[in-house]
Formats: C-alpha cells, sequence, structure tokens
C-alpha cells in the first residue's frame, strides 16, 4: 500500500507516532513521538518563541540604527535614570518627573507635549535628557535624538560651502521628522538672525507635526524669549509643557555623576 505523503515526511523526520500531551499554558495538544524518545514541544509556545525572537531582533536592528542616528556625545552616550544620583529633593523632583514624561511618552507624543530642562550649568540636565533618548530607543523603539543648537547651525552652514554633501532640507527633515528630539545649549549664545530664523522652523515644524521637544538649557523661564523668540516660547508652552527647574550647585567632578 502506498505511503501518505505525511507518513513518508515522518519517517524522514524520525517520527515514530504521535501522543496527547498537555502544556500547563495552552492546554492539550498532540505531541510528535520521535526516534530518540523525544516529544515536540507545544505549538503555541513554540509559535509564542519565534514572536519573540522575532521582536527582539528588530528592537536589536532598531538599537544599532537608532543609536547611531541619535549622534549622543560619547561623554552621555550610556547614561541612564538609574546612574542619576539623587541628594536631595530636588535632584528626586526632576528624576521622577523625566521618568514619568517616557513612561508616558505615547501620551505626550499623541499631545506633542514639550518639557522644558532649565538651571545652572553642571546639574544633570543633559543627564537625564539623554537618559530619555537611550530608554526611548532600548526600551520603547522610539525614534529619540540628541542635537546641540551649535550642531545643527554647523551643519547647516557648512551645507552651504558644500554641495556634494547634506542639504540644509534634508538637515531640517531630520530633527523635525524625529519622534522627540532634544535640544540642548538653547540660549548658550547670542542668536543671529538666521538662527532665530532655523529654530523657529523647527520648533515651528515640530508643533505643527505634534512632535515632541525637550529644551535643555541654562536660562531661566523669563530670559528664554529673548534667546529663541517668543514665538517658540509660545509653542513649546502649549498643552500642558512641563517644566523642571535644577537649582542645585554644580555636581561635576563629585562622584557618580
Amino acid at each position: 500500500m502506498a505511503r501518505s505523503v505525511s507518513e513518508l515526511a515522518d519517517r524522514k523526520l524520525g517520527v515514530i507516532g504521535r501522543k496527547a500531551v498537555t502544556c500547563a499554558e495552552h492546554g492539550e495538544y498532540s505531541a510528535v513521538m520521535l526516534k530518540d524518545g523525544g516529544l515536540s514541544g507545544c505549538p503555541i509556545c513554540r509559535s509564542n518563541q519565534r514572536d519573540m525572537e522575532e521582536l527582539e531582533r528588530k528592537r536589536f536592528n532598531f538599537r544599532m540604527t537608532q543609536r547611531s542616528a541619535a549622534r549622543i556625545p560619547q561623554r552621555f552616550a550610556e547614561k541612564t535614570f538609574s546612574d542619576f544620583v539623587v541628594s536631595n529633593p530636588a535632584q528626586k523632583i526632576a528624576l521622577d518627573a523625566c521618568l514619568d514624561y517616557v513612561d508616558n511618552f505615547s501620551k505626550h507624543r499623541r499631545e506633542g507635549r514639550c518639557m522644558l530642562l532649565l538651571g545652572k550649568v553642571g546639574t544633570g540636565k543633559t543627564h537625564l535628557a539623554v537618559a530619555a533618548v537611550n530608554h526611548l530607543i532600548n526600551e520603547c523603539m522610539v525614534k529619540a535624538i540628541y542635537r546641540t543648537v551649535g550642531a545643527i547651525i554647523g551643519d547647516i552652514r557648512a551645507t552651504f560651502s558644500d554641495r556634494t554633501g547634506e542639504s540644509e532640507a534634508n538637515i531640517l527633515r531630520e530633527v523635525i521628522g524625529a519622534d522627540l528630539l532634544v535640544l540642548d545649549e538653547v540660549g548658550a549664545t547670542k542668536q543671529s538672525e538666521f538662527e532665530l530664523a532655523t529654530l523657529f522652523s523647527i520648533i515651528n515644524g515640530r508643533y505643527e507635526q505634534c512632535r515632541p521637544t525637550i529644551i535643555v538649557s541654562n536660562l531661566a523661564p523669563g530670559e528664554l524669549n529673548d534667546a529663541i523668540g517668543a514665538r517658540c516660547v509660545d509653542r513649546i508652552r502649549e498643552n500642558g509643557c512641563i517644566g523642571v527647574a535644577f537649582e542645585w550647585e554644580s555636581q561635576r567632578g563629585k562622584e557618580g555623576f
């Protein structure tokens, strides 16, 4: 008698029969019995495992690509929330605010809610901002990037003389299109009309697309208007912008910071 295709396949694979087996999570299934005495596992568990492995593969590829695109400076590349040292209540408030922001980022992304990290030099503003970028890239597959104002302006100016490199439009498209932009060193220097216009293009472009921005600056809230323009500040503050003050003394040179 001719053997069926399934019988021939079983024989080739060393299958000698099937047995009813119960998976603790998914109930009864028909396990394959092999010549070596082994039994096949639960097909649903196996499928879930493959899905998890595929998701982890995608996460790994995303991290590798996006961490490069984020352009985080080497000094801050490995900063996390866990290594931010808290030694006073104000630091705890700042840390909790940033943790809450990333934990609820999907909501902030929908509503375009920005964040202001303002205060004294050396107080950990960039540390927490980069920790947010790292967390969103590594854990949430969010396209988050870090830029200083000076780096953006410098990159754009470089396009004026180098026609073979990246265009101004591409640079603006990148910083406007990211799910989260951390914009550091805001107001660090006196802005020219060109720089103010560029900042407005970026902030307004993100505002129009409801994409949140974390602004990092040593300025006081009342000084932002002069530094980046009232129109930029107005857009950043819309829809419940979250402001965090960093008013303690510089922690640079202290252990763990």
